[in-house]
């Protein structure tokens, strides 16, 4: 929906939202402010001249401009489709509404929490669109194997010295992250953080890529909600790596999605090969990043642009990642 630039009344703002039918309202930037009613509506600023106005970034879930080389919050877009483009991130909230506004909710709710804090609430709304109808149909259209058996040590650990080197070790699955392997990566980041030796802490994935996120044959599989929260809280592989502060590194190379970056991204030191690329596919699963993404990443790179990564589901290189602040440094090959 493209939005006159008028304030809603209580009636407009019921009609702005996921229930009521609108769940996306593409606005001017240069000129639309946030009513003072709340809306539940995504919405989204568009810089169609490349002036980079001066906005209040807090009217907006997603800032998008024509400028090359836009600051943050801002988004660039490519300037041969721009139309194309914004109707493709609000066909993305359109498939998923529900989805889609609880994220934008979200990355608002927790931008000034403590990273704790903003996990807990990531987690629960997780949970919630796990028992929706947007995450149901997925469920019942997508193609799903069971893939490889998951290996007897899906995280490995070497000590070097005062140097711990953690490895996600089930390369034939491409390093999809298991509840087993959760559990053990949780385990090992736990025995770092009271190890009274106080060890560095390297974690890489084996194999081609780093990690391609969550085991699909896993996803929905939790019986009981309200636990599954609880569990995931408790054994949060994200809030443990920040926890080690400048101890952490990571090192990302190949695929990184979803959890494989939100995680990843909890590290006080992000280093990439230059075939790195990340990704966040949830909100077209009808969910939300479930590892810590919309607390890990939005701190990275800010919420306009994780927003940005949520609704248009596209790949980051590691080049772009750099530059947003994904990471910190981009390890050349020889």
């Amino acid at each position: 929906m493209t939005a006159p630039d008028h304030h809603a009344d209580h009636l407009g703002a019921d009609r702005l939202s996921a229930p009521g039918g609108e769940p996306v309202l593409v606005v001017d930037a240069a000129r639309w402010s946030r009513p003072k009613v709340p809306i539940q509506a995504v919405v989204i600023g568009v810089d169609r001249e490349g002036d980079l106005p001066a906005v209040v970034a807090d009217d907006f879930d997603l800032l998008l401009t024509l400028a090359h080389d836009a600051p943050r919050p801002w988004v660039p877009l490519d300037g041969r489709d721009v139309e194309g483009q914004v109707e493709r991130l609000t066909s993305a909230v359109r498939a998923n509404p529900l989805a889609a506004t609880i994220g934008a909710q979200l990355l608002r709710l927790t931008a000034r929490m403590p990273l704790a804090d903003a996990l807990t609430a990531e987690s629960l709304a997780y949970s919630a669109l796990l028992g929706g109808a947007e995450f149901a149909h997925w469920r019942e259209t997508a193609l799903i194997d069971d893939g490889p058996p998951t290996p007897a040590e899906p995280v490995t650990i070497e000590r070097d010295g005062n140097r711990l080197m953690l490895t996600l070790n089930d390369p034939a699955n491409h390093n999809a992250m298991t509840a087993a392997m959760r559990d053990g990566l949780y385990e090992a980041l736990a025995n770092a953080l009271d190890d009274p030796s106080v060890p560095d802490v390297l974690l890489k994935g084996a194999g081609k890529c780093f990690s391609t996120g969550g085991d699909l044959s896993e996803f929905g599989s939790a019986r009981d909600l309200a636990e599954a929260h609880l569990v995931r809280t408790l054994h949060s592989c994200a809030r443990a790596l920040d926890a080690l502060g400048d101890r952490g590194t990571v090192r990302l190379h190949g695929a990184c999605v979803g959890s494989g970056i939100e995680v990843a991204a909890a590290a006080h030191h992000r280093i990439a090969a230059s075939d790195a690329w990340f990704q966040l596919p949830e909100i077209g699963m009808g969910l939300i990043p479930g590892a810590g993404g919309t607390a890990t990443v939005a701190r990275a790179i800010g919420r306009h642009r994780t927003m940005w990564m949520l609704l248009s589901g596209k790949r980051v290189g590691a080049t772009q990642a750099l530059d947003w602040g994904l990471v910190h440094k981009i390890e050349r090959e020889s």
